[in-house]
């Protein structure tokens, strides 16, 4: 609900306080819903992304996806990546975002959603919101869906996160420090992780995927709890690489009633390895995913 350009910086190495030669830019249409929605279609799988925009940013994104953005924004903010070529370390900044300026905004942005759902598979609500939307709506917005038998995923922080949380048939993928605010506990081995999210389970939720960067992915849920990861990491640039890992996770979700956890895993963690390896987010190396995904180690955890 809050897109972005996203800008990406390649330095050899990059230093405080002095100056740069950057060896390439690139500019592109971003966010995470962006991002989700762009991996998708890379997947072979239609997906059309909503949200809040202004006119520009909305003509700009027509040209490469499917998008039905209220106009809404004054402006469009920016997120800047400075990627080194050296290691692969990236260095982030990201811009808060403008203020609604419409004010039956949300409103439509309702109207919007519902209209999608009857032809819907899936639905991924991701990243921050702009001034003057509720934490409250993406929890709306995932209860108007799961009430439409869509399976649905919330990727969002903070409070929007914990209001998300409440929402029963949700499933959430935060990384360690979303976890761990929203549940208070450590979750740092994989044994807390299962222990931290048994209370969001019994609350309702229907599965909690944590993101660990190299760590692999651990999908946590009322049928067991398994972790994942590739045998060797992978460097580059890792923005955008949750952002890969909801786009395969609400793919299977959407094809399968009854989803096999380990397979959805394994396929996140292929997808989000894919796409570190490529120097812009929202981008995937399809033939490596098709090479990592064989290779991926599954592990079923125990449950208390």
């Amino acid at each position: 609900m809050n897109p972005a350009y996203d800008m990406t910086y390649r330095v050899e190495r990059f230093e405080r306080g002095r100056e740069h030669r950057v060896l390439s830019v690139e500019q592109r249409i971003g966010g995470k819903g962006i991002n989700v929605s762009r991996v998708l279609n890379q997947l072979g799988k239609y997906s059309r992304a909503t949200g809040f925009a202004d006119h520009l940013f909305s003509a700009a994104a027509e040209l490469e996806l499917p998008v039905d953005f209220v106009h809404a924004l004054p402006w469009v903010r920016r997120t800047v990546v400075i990627s080194e070529s050296g290691d692969g370390t990236a260095t982030s900044l990201w811009e808060p975002g403008a203020r609604l300026n419409e004010p039956y905004a949300i409103d439509q942005l309702r109207v919007r959603v519902a209209g999608m759902l009857p032809d819907t598979g899936g639905m991924v609500i991701s990243g921050s919101l702009p001034g003057g939307v509720s934490d409250g709506l993406p929890a709306e917005l995932a209860h108007t869906a799961l009430a439409a038998g869509v399976p649905t995923i919330c990727d969002v922080d903070g409070r929007a996160l914990e209001l998300a949380a409440e929402v029963p048939g949700v499933v959430l993928m935060p990384n360690r420090d979303e976890l761990e605010g929203l549940t208070g506990s450590d979750a740092g081995t994989p044994e807390e992780v299962v222990a931290a999210v048994r209370p969001l389970l019994d609350a309702g939720v229907r599965a909690v995927i944590a993101t660990r960067g190299i760590e692999g992915m651990i999908a946590v849920t009322a049928e067991g709890a398994w972790s994942a990861a590739a045998p060797d990491p992978v460097s580059g640039n890792p923005t955008g690489a949750g952002d890969a890992a909801a786009a395969a996770v609400i793919a299977g979700l959407a094809a399968d009633p009854e989803p096999d956890w380990p397979e959805i895993l394994t396929d996140a963690v292929a997808t989000s390895a894919a796409a570190v390896v490529i120097p812009v987010a929202g981008e995937i190396d399809r033939a490596l995913r098709v090479r990592l995904a064989p290779t991926i180690v599954v592990t079923r955890l125990s449950t208390p």
